[in-house]
């Protein structure tokens, strides 16, 4: 299976920010990257796994109930 590889452009609209965090992230070392010359590449599994992983699941609430004294 052969895995797509985003610019960092395309990352950063995946993401919703600028151009600047992806670039950000692999200055880090916090998501894998390609190289080709200059150029950068981030695979779209390495973009998946980064916000799978920092996927903050909301706690749900058990419902207490009140009983009040009649």
């Amino acid at each position: 299976m052969s895995d797509r590889y985003l610019s960092l452009d395309q990352v950063a609209e995946l993401l919703g920010t600028t151009a600047r965090f992806p670039r950000r992230l692999i200055e880090e070392r916090r998501i894998r990257y390609a190289k080709a010359g200059r150029h950068v590449r981030i695979p779209e599994s390495a973009v998946n796994e980064y916000t799978g992983a920092r996927t903050v699941e909301p706690i749900r609430l058990r419902r207490t109930v009140v009983r009040r004294a009649a």
